[in-house]
């Protein structure tokens, strides 16, 4: 009798060791993107476009002044010059941030960085001009890793990658060659967006282990399904969406499925404030210190409860 049972232990300690190491092996599968990043330890904050609600979008001193404000992340939209080069402008054309005209797949770079990149926003925002801003040039993604290094959190979209044909491949190339990716193809401190599925799909097949967030622009009352959401989740670590067409519900769904919630444009501290009571794991602003500070309140009011996942 004693012999069976103790055969029968360990036949049960066997088959527990086979199914924590097929439960091991599942969670290993389903982890590619888990790194210990940033996004799933705490609620982020996001520097849109660098802090450009004090400096010109998409400028080095847009992007120290959200690293000043504690933004947790510099958000770079990127485009492509006609000779290959990725820089940071939210537009396909130059016009509105430069004191240039035409696309930017059709210029190159030494023509890009010809242009004045800072001046316009002395001219739009006169109480908040500064010299220095003046003369200021478009940065390509490599002199923005230089400038910020390792340490720095960088949120990274393609623009309007079916304009520009090898925009993902040319990304995956600068993050490789400035270290932002393990030898494994993992890391700690970038995450990749688009609206485009295909351009995430392509990072996707290109790095599996990249973290990427789905974007969305809502023209009315945002609606998703839960089929949708667990479409995403097989590629993508969370959505994105214009927080001005969600609601309550939406995030719900978005958490539900255990997917993060980053919302884009949020500069009320109202709305900032409702972001944070329906569930957002992170949102973009054009003031991150603001943002701070609406966090810091939050955090009082529910003792971090809430904050932290």
């Amino acid at each position: 009798m004693k012999t069976n049972l103790k055969k029968f232990g360990f036949c049960m300690m066997s088959a527990a060791f086979i199914l924590q190491a097929t439960s091991m092996g599942a969670s290993a599968a389903n982890g590619n993107h888990s790194n210990s990043s940033i996004y799933e330890k705490k609620i982020v904050n996001v520097a849109h476009r660098g802090a450009s609600g004090y400096a010109p979008e998409h400028t080095i001193p847009a992007y120290q002044m959200g690293e000043q404000m504690k933004g947790d992340y510099i958000e770079i939209d990127l485009q492509m010059t006609k000779d290959g080069r990725l820089v940071a402008m939210h537009d396909e054309k130059v016009d509105r941030t430069t004191n240039g005209t035409g696309l930017v797949k059709d210029l190159t770079l030494a023509e890009i960085k010809k242009l004045d990149a800072g001046t316009w926003f002395n001219e739009k925002y006169p109480q908040l001009a500064k010299e220095v801003y003046e003369g200021l040039k478009v940065p390509t993604l490599e002199e923005v890793f230089k400038k910020f290094g390792k340490n720095a959190n960088y949120y990274i979209e393609t623009k309007s990658p079916d304009v520009y044909p090898g925009m993902e491949e040319e990304l995956l190339q600068v993050l490789e060659e400035y270290k932002m990716v393990d030898s494994k193809g993992r890391t700690k401190n970038v995450l990749i967006q688009s609206f485009s599925k295909e351009s995430l799909m392509k990072v996707h097949d290109l790095n599996p282990k990249l973290p990427l967030v789905q974007l969305f622009s809502y023209k009315t009352q945002a609606t998703i399904s839960d089929e949708e959401l667990e479409s995403i989740k097989e590629y993508a670590v969370g959505v994105g969406p214009n927080f001005s067409k969600v609601d309550g519900q939406y995030v719900k769904m978005v958490r539900n499925h255990d997917l993060q919630f980053h919302p884009y444009t949020v500069n009320e501290r109202a709305d900032m404030k409702k972001a944070l009571e329906w569930g957002a794991t992170g949102l973009f602003t054009n003031y991150p210190d603001v943002f701070n500070e609406v966090l810091s309140e939050y955090k009082h009011k529910d003792n971090g409860n809430k904050v932290t996942k």
